[in-house]
């Protein structure tokens, strides 16, 4: 039975090898100290973090995330260790977007258990306000024994001050170390998913007839919350945003009209008027004893592409958590076959005669049947999940769809910016059958980085460097023309930056059809021209926002969002360049400049660290599969595949040219 601790209690531990689970409402930083019997650490070796994961019994998550597992085995701590705590910080600022102190987010919840999964203790650790940093819980020796004490000591100076408090001379340094390994895991990770329902529950049920609030209903769980508008586009949520639209007068509802003596208008200004979407599809009734048959769009959301959003993130988190789950009973079996083995050898009866082997043997078929249960239980998952792709895939409008997609066919440029964008699929080693979607809200919230410099692939085959280069430009232009192609005509403007104007062939289906705002540029000229334009842009609608006059811009000043495509950096760059390019990455997303790097790092690294925060601002993709994405879940390394198009298609050319053509036409 489960001890649920409040602070101060504690709780015996009648098991060596544990996990610590914790949840959060936000991705948080996982941090394991070791302590002696006075609860001092005696130097950084003795603490296990992102940057350095594993230590003697230890192992914690390499990333910030919203879910952790912490692995200890309590027999490996040498006799000098009397204590382990569990430290929990929020990123630091410059590790990304997200809360700065607990308060701002859902209770943490810790929860201590066996291999199994059998829970032992747990802790929600309440009461944090301005607090970035808390001491979750401690598992302490006393007399011979373990016990699991509950603590949720914050601390407002975040890990700096914790770590100070816990001993620690270097306690600043390995703050800044941490949130450096932070900061690295952050440019790796896959956007987070929607809001959990408010009700806590994790799984994904069918989607329930819509009932709009103008009917005494409320917005269906699942779906997106409020989002801020973007300049110069619709607001972020997309045509599937579910919170209440801003409006004048305040919470009154009063109309600025009625103040010349017209009617004033007493109606909420959250509610809605339009009438509520048709219900969801609905799937045929199940044979008895076999599960539901799935159905694309059954998930929630007040349109049906935010149902379908909605159901390849829900797919995606099923997949990252029974790969998880089976991961973790295969640890638990391979662990305690390890024991038993340890076990027989340690008695000299049973090392003699065939005692010995028969246990060996014993041990080894237990854990052959754990693995097997564990693996049907993945296949039977798996299988469920196969068939929803199966279903779901070929329903995906063209934003969300691969380039082989029939919807392609059907192309029309469109009137409304979709909630998000497909940037290729993600898979895991053990279902390499099933494709999740990986896709990314509009509009951009961080620039893209088309990595050239990987030459091998997961196959162990190799590449060469020429081709790279090709791969991650031809790559660039399939995100371009994506990106161009799900915006309504005139409000998506591309730039190109090719020095040397190595990326000529591949940019070939941009230039041809005449979808670029000006032929790529050439040169330190061409690179100092581009940049200068754009960073005044950015200066100018940023003091225009400051100011709160967003009308106030030059007649005719472009107002869509600008992506930025630069080939074969720091070629043709200077350092005022490189400065301006720093500065587009950090302020020209919240003003609609966006970046797309097609680059090696390693041909910068004559910069040093100065490049650092541009590589980490950047979402890492790479023109050939690889395994350097993680889960904002449980952190699993997912193999990325790029959205290249099939060889010999001209699907590329044709929906650039429906999107010149809309150009044009608006134009006039």
């Amino acid at each position: 039975m489960t001890a649920e601790l409040v602070r101060g209690q504690n709780h015996p531990l009648s098991q060596s090898r544990l996990e610590i689970r914790i949840s959060a409402g936000a991705p948080v930083v996982a941090v394991a100290a070791l302590g002696d019997e006075n609860g001092r650490i005696h130097g950084v070796e003795w603490v296990a973090h992102p940057g350095t994961p594993t230590q003697p019994g230890l192992e914690v998550s390499r990333q910030a995330a919203a879910d952790h597992r912490l692995a200890v085995d309590l027999d490996a701590m040498t006799d000098a260790v009397h204590r382990v705590s569990v430290l929990l910080a929020l990123p630091a600022p410059g590790g990304g977007p997200g809360p700065s102190r607990f308060g701002a987010v859902a209770a943490p919840f810790v929860a201590v258990t066996g291999l199994d999964g059998s829970e032992i203790a747990s802790y929600t650790i309440t009461g944090l306000e301005a607090e970035s940093a808390v001491t979750a819980l401690e598992l302490y020796r006393r007399q011979g024994a373990w016990k699991v004490r509950a603590v949720g000591q914050g601390y407002a100076g975040g890990l700096a001050d914790l770590l100070t408090d816990q001993g620690l001379p270097e306690a600043v340094q390995l703050a800044g170390t941490i949130n450096e390994a932070v900061a690295r895991g952050l440019a790796r990770s896959v956007q987070a998913p929607p809001p959990r329902p408010a009700d806590g529950d994790r799984s994904r049920q069918p989607a329930a007839p819509a009932v709009g609030p103008d009917q005494g209903g409320t917005a269906p769980q699942g779906a997106p919350g409020p989002v801020p508008p973007s300049y110069g586009g619709q607001p972020a949520g997309g045509p599937g945003q579910t919170g209440p639209q801003p409006a004048y007068g305040g919470a009154g509802g009063v109309d600025p009209s009625a103040t010349a003596g017209g009617p004033i208008n007493y109606s909420h200004p959250g509610r809605r008027n339009s009438a509520p979407p048709p219900p969801p599809p609905t799937a045929p009734p199940a044979q008895p004893g076999q599960p539901a048959q799935p159905v694309a769009g059954d998930a929630t959301g007040w349109s049906m592409e935010e149902r379908l959003y909605n159901q390849v993130w829900g797919m995606f988190e099923d997949l990252a958590r029974t790969t998880a789950a089976y991961r973790s009973a295969v640890d638990f079996a391979e662990s305690r076959m390890d024991k038993e083995l340890e076990q027989a050898l340690s008695d000299p009866r049973s090392r003699i005669g065939g005692q010995g082997d028969v246990a060996r043997e014993a041990a080894r078929a237990r854990h052959a049947q754990l693995v097997d249960q564990a693996r049907e239980v993945l296949d039977r998952d798996l299988a469920q999940l196969v068939a929803e792709a199966g279903v779901v895939e070929p329903a995906l409008p063209p934003a969300f769809a691969r380039w082989d997609n029939p919807a392609w066919h059907a192309y029309r440029v469109p009137m409304e910016i979709p909630m998000a964008v497909r940037l290729g699929d993600l898979r895991l080693p053990e279902a390499d059958r099933i494709r999740i979607p990986m896709l990314l809200r509009l509009p951009l919230e961080r620039g893209l980085w088309i990595d050239s410099g990987r030459a091998d692939s997961l196959d162990g085959s190799f590449t060469d460097p020429h081709d790279m280069r090709r791969l991650a430009m031809e790559t660039a232009v399939a995100h371009a023309a994506r990106l161009l192609a799900v915006y309504p005509a005139g409000e998506f403007t591309v730039h190109v930056i090719d020095p040397a104007g190595s990326g000529a062939q591949s940019l070939a289906p941009l230039t041809r059809t005449g979808v670029l705002a000006a032929p790529p540029a050439q040169g330190a000229a061409g690179v100092t021209k581009v940049l200068g334009r754009l960073t005044q842009r950015v200066d100018l609608v940023q003091m225009a926002l400051r100011g709160g006059a967003p009308d106030a811009l030059p007649p005719g000043f472009d107002t869509s969002q600008q992506l930025l495509i630069v080939n074969d950096f720091p070629h043709g760059f200077d350092d005022r360049a490189v400065n301006q390019l720093r500065y587009l990455a950090d302020e020209g997303p919240s003003v609609g400049v966006h970046l797309m790097m097609v680059a090696d790092r390693e041909e910068s690294a004559a910069y040093g660290p100065l490049l650092d925060p541009l590589w980490r601002s950047l979402l890492r993709l790479t023109p050939v599969p690889d395994d350097h994405l993680a889960d904002p879940w449980v952190g699993h390394a997912w193999t990325y595949e790029p959205p290249l198009v099939p060889p010999g298609s001209q699907v590329l050319t044709q929906v650039l040219t429906q999107v010149a053509a809309a150009r044009r036409s608006w134009d006039k």
